[in-house]
């Protein structure tokens, strides 16, 4: 019997929604909203959080994400709000992150560097140019070098920016944090299968 997805692991989920929203944001405008990408970069460098709201803080701080899964993963019509490639790029971070799983001395490195990230951070801000400098040469290092990789697409414009691109792979970064602490929570891949009407309804509770 599979057991349904709970508020927490859908709120999880919700996080890596936003990450990938903001990602598309990003390649297709070269702008997205600081504080949304505050909350994520702030869960990536908090490796030992006490709960959700320590990690994401209150959340209203995943409106966003709970928006975009709610209407991507539902059956509504006309969605212009946001790109079908955001579910795209979630279901491949959940891929990225079976991956990474099983590379004890990958995760064992992604972790010190994360230390370094968070202690960079505290001298600049969680979204201080350094800092996604830092993560995003992390993020080419390590998981970058998997066999899946993720293929933003956008407009050139921006995705040639080095700026803008150091923040898409801080995000995606972020993203693989909150797939981590979704399978953490006890998340499947059946459940964006089988119960994605019971997902939206777990944001909801």
């Amino acid at each position: 019997m599979f057991a349904k997805p709970t508020h927490d692991q859908a709120m999880a989920l919700a996080a890596l929604f936003q990450a990938c929203h903001l990602v598309d944001k990003l390649a297709n405008t070269g702008e997205a909203s600081t504080e949304e990408m505050e909350v994520c970069i702030g869960a990536l460098l908090n490796q030992d959080p006490e709960s959700l709201i320590d990690l994401y803080g209150s959340e209203q701080n995943l409106e966003t994400g709970v928006a975009a899964m709610t209407l991507l993963l539902g059956e509504h019509k006309g969605n212009d709000l946001f790109s079908s490639i955001i579910l795209v790029y979630g279901i491949s971070i959940l891929s990225i992150e079976r991956q990474l799983d099983s590379r004890p001395v990958m995760l064992k490195n992604i972790a010190e560097g994360i230390d370094n990230a968070t202690r960079q951070a505290e001298h600049f801000s969680v979204i201080h140019d350094n800092v996604f400098a830092n993560i995003a040469s992390l993020y080419q290092q390590t998981i970058s070098t998997l066999r899946q990789r993720i293929q933003v697409k956008g407009n050139p414009i921006y995705l040639q920016q080095p700026g803008v691109a150091e923040r898409i792979r801080c995000l995606l970064f972020a993203a693989v944090r909150s797939a981590f602490l979704w399978r953490q929570l006890g998340g499947k891949r059946y459940h964006l299968v089988v119960y994605r009407k019971a997902l939206i309804r777990a944001l909801q509770n």
